[in-house]
């Protein structure tokens, strides 16, 4: 497969399509400093093996230099690779697709479950620990069971409980942790106990998140990177 950076031809990709004439040419030398076409501001990498001709282009939008655009003529670029030891961007990046900054946040776009023509986002809540929770309602008992699976995957040490009262004030006291497999709640009224439960809890299967950390990118994590997936680094890098 052989590229060349080519000026003719007619470019019909994903956006406007572009025409390459011979006296688009911009000539560096010839430059004087004053002003040039913003359209003829382009770099055209053509694979003339395929059928029809594969295109890549990147130019400026034809009214300002704000806008820089690298696409391809036969649709999205499948992947698009810089193999650098350092990038840098000054600014925010975004995800087309997910029209989002790729830097800032974990979400899922879901279409709306009881809106046509409607879609639903959400992000996630994120905080300085790899902490995991369980919730629930207790009716009729005292003591909240937890996980099976909790035993040798959190710190019991690390548990915090939160609890709502239903219908009435009842007094709710956490009056002990038993093992880190059960919570025994007291009400100091006495009275019958009806409550929402969020228990939460630091996980214990890797080291313990480093929350600040002096670095230019995710890679100077000082830490095991192989613990961690990192929005706009390890996914969610669209092709």
């Amino acid at each position: 497969m052989a590229f060349t950076f080519e000026k003719y031809g007619t470019f019909t990709g994903p956006g406007t399509p572009f025409e390459y004439r011979d006296n688009d040419d911009f000539d560096v030398s010839s430059y004087d400093g004053s002003s040039f076409n913003l359209n003829d501001v382009s770099v055209c990498l053509v694979n003339r093996s395929e059928s029809p001709a594969d295109y890549i282009y990147m130019h400026l939008n034809g009214f300002r230099t704000s806008t820089l655009t690298l696409e391809r003529s036969s649709g999205n670029i499948p992947s698009f690779f810089v193999n650098a030891n350092r990038s840098t961007f000054s600014g925010e990046v975004f995800s087309n697709g997910g029209a989002h900054r790729l830097s800032a946040k974990k979400n899922f776009d879901i279409p709306h479950p009881n809106k046509q023509g409607w879609r639903l986002r959400h992000t996630c809540i994120e905080g300085p620990e790899n902490a995991v929770y369980y919730r629930g309602r207790l009716t009729g008992s005292n003591i909240i069971e937890l996980p099976e699976y909790w035993r040798g995957f959190i710190d019991p040490e690390s548990i915090s409980v939160n609890l709502t009262q239903i219908g009435s004030q009842q007094d709710l006291i956490v009056e002990k942790i038993e093992w880190g497999t059960r919570i025994i709640i007291k009400s100091g009224s006495s009275s019958s106990i009806d409550c929402y439960y969020i228990v939460y809890a630091n996980r214990i299967d890797g080291e313990n998140l480093i929350v600040e950390y002096e670095g230019n990118s995710p890679a100077d994590y000082p830490g095991n990177n192989d613990e961690y997936s990192i929005v706009g680094w390890n996914y969610d890098v669209r092709s």
